[in-house]
C-alpha cells in the first residue's frame, strides 16, 4: 500500500515512517495539514495515518474535507488525547480507527492491515487468487505444498490488485503503491514486477488490458 503519514512530531514520525516501510508499504510523512491536503489531491493513497494537532490545524478539519469531497480513503487517526469526547468526535467526522499515544508499533501495523482488508471488500485475511492461497495478513503464499516468496515492490503491486479484484488498475496507480515522494520512478518498472508475478504465481494469475492496466480476475 501507498500510505500518507501525517504527523509532526519528528521522533515519532521517523518511527512510524520506518516501520510502515519495512512492513512493505511506500510512505509519504508531512507535518502540515496544507501538505497534506495537497498531497491526497495528487496521489492515490490506500490509507492515512492522521495526528490531530498540527502546526497549521487540525487534523479533524482535513478528514472533514476528505469526506465532505466524497473520499473514501481509509483513515486512522493517531493522537494522544484519549478523551471519549475526542474520540467520538473522530469517528463521527469518519475516521475508521482511532490509536491512542504512545502505542505499539506492531499493532498500529494490524490495525493497518485490517483496515484495508475491510475497504477492499473481504475483511478475512485469507484469499485464494488462482491456485495460490493469500494470507493478507502474513502476506503468506501458497501454492499446494510450496510457498511463494515475494519482494516488498513485488507485493505492494499484488496487494493493490488483490484489493481492486475484479476491477483494471492502470500503471499509474501501480506506481503509487510503488514509490513515494521523491523516489526516482523507472518507466519499466510496473512491468519488469508484473513479469515477476507472473513467473512466480502463473502467467494466468495477472489479465493485461491493453492501454488501460492490469486485473487479478475474482
Amino acid at each position: 500500500m501507498r500510505i500518507l503519514l501525517v504527523e509532526d512530531d519528528q521522533v515519532l514520525g521517523g518511527a512510524i515512517r520506518d516501520h510502515v516501510a519495512a512492513t512493505g508499504h511506500s510512505v509519504d510523512w508531512l507535518t502540515r495539514v496544507d501538505d497534506a491536503e495537497a498531497a491526497l489531491d495528487s496521489v492515490g493513497y490506500e490509507l492515512v495515518l492522521l495526528d490531530l494537532n498540527l502546526p497549521d490545524g487540525r487534523g479533524l478539519d482535513l478528514l472533514r474535507h476528505l469526506r465532505a469531497r466524497g473520499s473514501s480513503v481509509p483513515v486512522i487517526i493517531t493522537t494522544a488525547q484519549d478523551q471519549i469526547n475526542v474520540r467520538i468526535e473522530g469517528l463521527n467526522a469518519g475516521a475508521d480507527d482511532y490509536l491512542v499515544k504512545p502505542f505499539d508499533l506492531s499493532e498500529m501495523s494490524a490495525r493497518v492491515a485490517a483496515v484495508a482488508r475491510r475497504y477492499s471488500g473481504n475483511p478475512a485475511p485469507l484469499v485464494t487468487v488462482g491456485a495460490a492461497q493469500v494470507n493478507l495478513a502474513t502476506k503468506l503464499i501458497m501454492q499446494g505444498e510450496e510457498s511463494v516468496t515475494l519482494t516488498q515492490r513485488e507485493w505492494a503491486v499484488f496487494e493493490r490488485l488483490i484489493s481492486r479484484r475484479g476491477s483494471v488498475v492502470s500503471r499509474s496507480e501501480l506506481e503509487d503503491s510503488l514509490y513515494e515522494f521523491g523516489a526516482e520512478i523507472e518507466s519499466n518498472a510496473v512491468e519488469v514486477y508484473i513479469s515477476r508475478l507472473r513467473k512466480k504465481l502463473g502467467r494466468e494469475t495477472i489479465t493485461t488490458q491493453r492501454g488501460l492496466g492490469y486485473r487479478v480476475d475474482k
